[in-house]
């Protein structure tokens, strides 16, 4: 897989899912932004990583998002309150899963429901 369009990609897919959320807005947008210029460097010096950016761009923008707004998103399986886990953790084919039972929500970029 090429960087450009992996990093692309990756890009479209999480703002898909932020956009699902309704937590898309521009502040949240340049996050996203921020997370694929990180992990373009890490893509430059790791080529064949370039598969599994879009589950590390997910990771990056969850992780940036509840340092500042809250958790995101939030798991619709489960009665309390917790955010969705993106696995694998470093892998191809990542997917939103409710840590709590392992259920797989959607694969990354594919959320459709407000969840939060």
């Amino acid at each position: 897989m090429d960087l450009e369009p992996a990093l692309h990609a990756a890009r479209a897919l999480v703002l898909a899912d932020l956009a699902a959320c309704g937590v898309d807005d521009a502040a949240v947008v340049s996050l996203v932004e921020d997370a694929v210029a990180n992990r373009r460097w890490w893509v430059e010096q790791w080529p064949d990583g370039a598969e599994y950016v879009t589950g590390l761009v997910a990771q990056d923008v969850q992780d940036a998002l509840l340092d500042r707004y809250g958790r995101w998103p939030l798991c619709p399986a489960c009665e309390e309150v917790h955010a969705l886990d993106v696995e694998p953790e470093l892998g191809p084919d990542p997917h939103w899963v409710c840590g709590k039972d392992g259920l797989v929500i959607a694969a990354v970029g594919h959320l459709r429901v407000r969840l939060g």
